[in-house]
């Protein structure tokens, strides 16, 4: 709970300074889940005091009434952030539709499929001996050459590419087997 506004806190400090002292750090974490970023949360948090404060009546509310009315202020401004045309991202229709047919390897039949088969093929990695697992990961994952798995794992480069080839062919044959 914020303690109330001091009047010698008052004197050394204007309406303004004061509650961005207690109410930035709060509004800064809002602004930043709220706008994609970080200067544009900070321009919202330093307009948003001078503009609370531009009312008239601002100073004879209450300090719970001038919170209220800055989260208000708050707000707002991220609603106007985001009805700012700057800021809308325009896509012509007909192009969209263009690249979304003539692309069919991203139509969702297929994606979906792809998936099926990610699945599938996981498991079947999942049930191979962990060595072979090992090396898959070496290779695929982390995109190191038979070499330089070889001499992480303490063998020879034959026996690595030996040991690639057949998990890879023991794969092939299961999973074309389905």
């Amino acid at each position: 709970m914020q303690q109330p506004l001091d009047l010698g806190e008052m004197e050394g400090a204007s309406t303004i300074s004061v509650l961005y002292q207690r109410y930035a750090p709060g509004i800064f974490t809002y602004l930043r889940l709220h706008v994609p970023s970080r200067e544009d949360a900070e321009d919202l948090l330093v307009d948003a005091f001078p503009a609370a404060c531009e009312s008239p009546s601002f100073d004879a509310l209450s300090e719970e009434r001038q919170r209220l009315w800055l989260w208000r202020v708050v707000r707002n401004k991220v609603a106007d952030y985001y009805r700012s045309p700057a800021r809308r991202q325009m896509i012509n229709v007909d192009e969209l539709a263009d690249v979304i047919y003539t692309d069919e390897t991203s139509a969702p039949e297929l994606l979906a499929e792809r998936g099926e088969e990610y699945l599938q093929l996981r498991k079947e990695v999942q049930q191979l001996p962990w060595l072979q697992q090992h090396i898959l990961q070496l290779r695929f994952v982390n995109d190191l050459t038979s070499a330089e798995i070889a001499k992480t794992m303490g063998k020879s480069d034959v026996a690595v590419r030996m040991m690639l080839s057949r998990t890879l062919n023991l794969l092939r044959s299961i999973y074309s087997k389905k």
